[in-house]
């Protein structure tokens, strides 16, 4: 998990919070505390209800197969290369002390030097490390899309929990400007920090990929149990939760694992939902310009007919079911 990161202020705002406003202390307290985040993006329509900001945090523990987010996953910055853009001019190597690597090189420390040198914006910086003040200057800028449509900010990633401390303060904030927000999350980490969200968090978007948990260990790396128990958790602490189910045609479209997981959700009381999200292959793209093999490259993302057919074993347990992320 990564740590609680502050630039230096000397602000006696992170000492006395007693003696300050609450507004007062998230201001303070925004400029100091920094987090890696690896996109931030407007006029989202994928991630929850109206017109959003998705922050992108960076750092997950899973390793799905299918991560449409590939350059997500490590905690720490790394460097992009679009092959299709590069001139082969020599410049990123004349910079680079490694003479600029192939990506995912080991040798790559991702000091950004190529990056900043090339010509053709071939080289990208996939990471940098943000303070809560620099996310929420790009998150208000559309305050007037979320309020006329019902939108608000999503944290996603990676895996938002990872960055916990950063994350809550990002959240605070958003609650001290009046904004919606959400949190798409994989449900892996520590169920008492997961609750202490919960009174800042409008929407959790909780993946359930599917209850068999061996292949589950398999083919994201993480174990089943522990994540949902974060999901009974957090629907006894009547948090909103809508459940987000990877539709990977061969791996979670089975129809025993969705009426397993029909069964399960709809045994849930309060549950806002469920979004069926099909399987797409941006990330093959990403994960060649970070120079690593995808391991789902033939795989086809699964038509509208096969999608409408597995929402209807959701809808017959009453569920009230959508076809990708919006809400």
């Amino acid at each position: 998990m990564r740590g609680l990161g502050t630039k230096e202020s000397g602000c006696e705002c992170q000492e006395d919070r007693s003696a300050l406003s609450h507004r007062r202390y998230i201001t303070c307290v925004s400029a100091a505390i920094t987090g890696l985040v690896f996109d931030v993006q407007r006029y989202s329509l994928h991630n929850g209800p109206g017109i959003r900001t998705t922050v992108f945090l960076k750092g997950c523990p899973a390793r799905c197969l299918w991560c449409h987010n590939p350059e997500s996953q490590a905690f720490g910055p790394e460097v992009v290369r679009i092959e299709s853009r590069c001139a082969s001019c020599g410049t990123c190597a004349e910079v680079c002390p490694h003479g600029a690597p192939p990506a995912g090189s080991e040798l790559c420390t991702a000091c950004g030097a190529c990056v900043e040198a090339c010509p053709a914006c071939a080289r990208q910086l996939a990471g940098r490390e943000m303070t809560v003040a620099e996310v929420m200057a790009e998150v208000v800028k559309d305050r007037v899309f979320y309020e006329e449509s019902g939108g608000g900010v999503t944290f996603s990633g990676g895996e938002p929990l990872a960055q916990l401390p950063f994350l809550a303060v990002l959240l605070e904030a958003c609650r001290a400007e009046g904004l919606h927000t959400a949190v798409d999350t994989c449900g892996f980490a520590a169920r008492d920090a997961l609750l202490r969200l919960v009174p800042l968090v409008d929407l959790f978007l909780f993946d359930v990929k599917l209850l068999d948990d061996a292949r589950h260990r398999e083919w994201t790396g993480l174990p089943l149990e522990p994540i949902l128990d974060n999901l009974r958790a957090l629907v006894a602490a009547q948090a909103t939760v809508r459940a987000r189910i990877p539709v990977v045609p061969g791996h979670t479209d089975g129809e025993s694992d969705l009426r397993a997981s029909a069964a399960l959700l709809a045994s849930l009381p309060g549950l806002e939902g469920v979004d069926l999200i099909p399987f797409h292959r941006t990330g093959a793209a990403k994960a060649h310009r970070l120079g690593r093999d995808y391991p789902l490259e033939s795989l086809q993302p699964p038509p509208p007919e096969r999608l409408e057919a597995l929402a209807e074993l959701f809808r017959e347990r009453g569920l009230a079911v959508s076809i990708g992320g919006g809400s």
